[in-house]
């Protein structure tokens, strides 16, 4: 069965081979153009930690039960996380944070900046602050942005590595397995 999904590492691995922009075009046109993700599985654990968002509220793993989530790692710096950030609001906007919590878990970042990207970009997610990017690293968490999902038995499920249009049909299927498991 052929790989649905093409990691971010392999299309960059497939450009620096190919040695400039142009020797790539002949490449892409050979299938090795996808999205920009990769899905994997995910099975914890859920570490426990303790995050501050920017309206000072602090988030726990029990703050999370009953309902599928989404924990978003991203940066400002990162452009992939701040084209995907539209879409992980409107979905957590179509479903609601009772049926699905989207956290957005800013990477070593002060809390200024963090406030600053979700102000100028009508961000109305949680944001969460990793000030030292310990939870970051607890989950293993090396690329930018990461998703990890959780269902709504507070089980890992699946690890999200790269970009992703979350209003898309492969995004709404792996939401539609969070929903039902």
């Amino acid at each position: 069965m052929p790989t649905l999904f093409i990691s971010r590492r392999h299309f960059l691995k497939q450009t620096v081979a190919a040695g400039s922009g142009a020797a790539m075009l002949p490449a892409m046109s050979q299938g090795l153009t996808g999205p920009a993700y990769e899905v994997a599985p995910w099975a914890g654990p859920l570490a426990a930690f303790s995050l501050v968002d920017t309206t000072g509220k602090t988030w726990r793993p029990a703050d999370l039960r009953g309902r599928a989530v989404l924990l978003n790692f991203w940066a400002s710096w990162c452009e992939p996380c701040r084209a995907e950030m539209p879409t992980l609001q409107q979905i957590a906007d179509l479903y609601g944070d009772d049926k699905l919590l989207v956290l957005a878990i800013n990477f070593k970042e002060p809390a200024a900046r963090a406030l600053q990207f979700a102000k100028t970009t009508g961000v109305t997610l949680p944001v969460l602050l990793d000030l030292d990017g310990k939870v970051a690293r607890g989950w293993g968490v090396k690329v930018f942005p990461t998703t990890l999902m959780i269902d709504r038995t507070g089980r890992p499920r699946q690890r999200v590595t790269g970009e992703v249009d979350w209003t898309g049909a492969a995004a709404e299927k792996l939401i539609a397995g969070l929903l039902r498991a």
